[in-house]
């Protein structure tokens, strides 16, 4: 151990190799078979019924009725019919922007039919677009709606069933807003502006007129509801689930699972923040913006159909006899762009708008992991390339530390001789031995643990280029050069179909593309720089860790497999320049030259 950084070399990556099979492997599939026993679970109605009422008012205010938002998606009825005969059913206005276009529906002026014009399915640029938002009648209904719950003096007010008028313009685009108009036999005028911006965020503007002879009250709701849930679970780095940043709690986070066991969750009421759904990439979220006291909730149903919902209802709002009120809700619907959220955060003061991405604990590294990657894009015009940039401004960053602990392998070379003069002298005392290893090392100024710091400063950066390169949009079909279209996506070739000229399937884990070949090569020829370790279980670990990785990294986004290659060979020549420097001999052609040598045997 004391004579090389072997040893240390592999405790680190024997414990990030267990680290990345049990976060990336174990526990996905642990959490979705709790979840398909979850989904299982039936409530009675009782509990269906606690689950589903609506928060009572503040103190010395009136109560909204029990179910006072809606939960159900209004009547309508789960079709097998395609999306176009589902948009068909119901009058619609058209959205069409920069970055969206779908329509509201008039019935419940839901946002229910929104496609992203930027983003596709594949990396093919002809597959479909992205649809965000579907119809509730289709198994994947996903819509958000705003609506009010009002009382017998109120009449009828808006809500999912609510059929509105288009006053003037029928196309919702960012010069031209929208107006729908709905009249009760209250006196009760609800007059609904929708306007939209080049991006992804719609303002839904309400006005009220109390043309009637009392004062009323009346309360206001959003919702953003879903009927299903990603189809592929998300592994333990990122959220996926119901979300909101609002009064004294702050962040909540609720995963498809843990409320499909809870059943419902209401943190206490705000006067400001945001609540929606979040996968991957894309969010639907709600942001009251009229600083009305609001409760927000996290909900699950399964009456009929299954459904996850986050949701708030505001305080009542009273109008007196010939009177107005308006109340102001955003909806952001599309991408997560990382600009475009921080703007929105900044421009429109949402608070945490920034938290809709899920940076994880260690924000303060994948933050600005992205912002120098993406800096560095805007400079190369490929993210690959800013990859590579990148890699070469972190080893600069550490290279006082790594030259310190290169050079102090050097030295450990030169005193090899010393080393097992010792270790054949003092063969029977271990204790001798070692107390003569560290005399040795202080004499000569060596710090035997030195050698383990270059691969220790690899883990953080490497979880922080994953997180980047799994949860940024930005990341999502960036191409580099060749074969690679996705620096998101594992490299698509495999040694073992030739790398395509053999037309077959193969499974997953002999994927074994070019760049996980060449990290491996890099690996294994990083290693091979040093002696090998004299203790055969050492020795083994030492031989066959290079293609241990190289299977497993195969899985792993490209754009971090190009990172370990490129970042194993500026290592290897920072470490042959360094130890020629030294006069330390470079033990890279010995050790090669060893592997193919015929081995003495035990009588020889």
């Amino acid at each position: 151990m004391e004579n090389n950084r072997n040893f240390f070399i592999t405790i680190a990556l024997s414990v990030l190799i267990l680290t990345l099979w049990q976060v990336f492997y174990m526990n996905p599939r642990v959490e979705a078979q709790r979840e398909a026993a979850r989904i299982e679970e039936q409530r009675v109605a009782e509990q269906k019924k606690a689950a589903e009422g609506a928060n009572p008012g503040g103190a010395g205010t009136p109560a909204p009725p029990p179910g006072a938002i809606p939960n159900a998606p209004g009547g309508e009825v789960v079709t097998a019919a395609g999306r176009d005969q589902a948009l068909a059913a119901t009058s619609r206005v058209k959205i069409d922007t920069p970055s969206l276009e779908g329509s509201i529906n008039l019935t419940g002026a839901r946002l229910d039919d929104i496609k992203l014009k930027h983003y596709t399915e594949t990396v093919d640029k002809n597959s479909p677009e992205i649809e965000l938002l579907n119809p509730s009648a289709l198994p994947n209904g996903y819509f958000a709606e705003i609506g009010f719950v009002g009382n017998d003096k109120t009449g009828a007010v808006p809500g999912s069933d609510t059929v509105w008028t288009v006053d003037g313009n029928a196309t919702l685009t960012p010069s031209s807003p929208v107006t729908l108009t709905y009249s009760n036999d209250k006196g009760l005028t609800f007059k609904r502006t929708f306007s939209v911006d080049n991006d992804y965020m719609f303002t839904v503007s309400d006005t009220v007129q109390n043309s009637g002879a009392a004062a009323v009250s009346l309360f206001n709701y959003g919702r953003v509801t879903r009927f299903d849930k990603p189809s592929v679970a998300s592994i333990y780095v990122l959220f996926e689930g119901l979300i909101g940043f609002t009064g004294e709690e702050g962040l909540q986070e609720h995963k498809y699972a843990s409320i499909e066991k809870d059943r419902e969750f209401k943190p206490g009421k705000s006067t400001d923040g945001w609540l929606g759904i979040t996968d991957k990439y894309w969010a639907v979220t709600l942001v009251p913006t009229e600083k009305q006291p609001f409760q927000p909730r996290y909900a699950y149903f399964e009456d009929g159909r299954h459904r996850y919902q986050s949701d708030f209802l505001t305080d009542p709002i009273n109008i007196d006899a010939g009177q107005s009120a308006t109340v102001e809700t955003e909806v952001f619907a599309g991408a997560k762009e990382v600009g475009k959220i921080n703007a929105y955060a900044e421009d429109r003061h949402i608070k945490r708008f920034d938290l809709l991405i899920d940076w994880g604990w260690f924000h303060f590294i994948t933050k600005p992991m992205f912002w120098l990657i993406d800096t560095l894009y805007k400079f190369f015009g490929n993210f690959g390339l800013a990859i590579l940039a990148t890699t070469v401004i972190v080893k600069a960053l550490f290279f006082p530390l790594a030259n310190k602990s290169y050079a102090s392998m050097a030295n450990m070379k030169k005193v090899q001789p010393k080393m097992l003069e010792i270790r054949e002298k003092y063969a029977d005392d271990k204790m001798k031995q070692q107390q003569a290893m560290m005399e040795l090392y202080k004499t000569e100024k060596i710090n035997p643990i030195a050698g383990c710091w270059p691969v220790a400063l690899q883990i953080p950066v490497f979880f922080a280029l994953y997180k980047v390169l799994y949860i940024t949009i930005e990341m999502r079909h960036a191409p580099f050069f060749g074969w690679i279209q996705d620096l998101a996506a594992p490299d698509p070739t495999s040694i073992f179909n030739l790398f395509g000229l053999i037309p077959i399937t193969l499974p997953h884990m002999l994927m074994i593309g070019v760049w996980p070949l060449v990290m491996g090569v890099t690996m294994f020829l990083q290693m091979r720089m040093n002696p090998t370790p004299p203790d055969p279980t050492q020795a083994a670990i030492f031989t066959w860790m290079p293609v241990i990785f190289t299977f497993m990294m195969a899985g792993f986004p490209a754009g971090l497999v190009i990172y370990w290659a490129w970042n194993n060979t500026l290592s290897i020549i920072q470490q042959g320049v360094i130890m020629k420097r030294q006069g330390a001999k470079i033990e890279l052609w010995d050790n090669l030259v060893a592997m193919f040598r015929k081995k003495p045997s035990p009588a020889e």
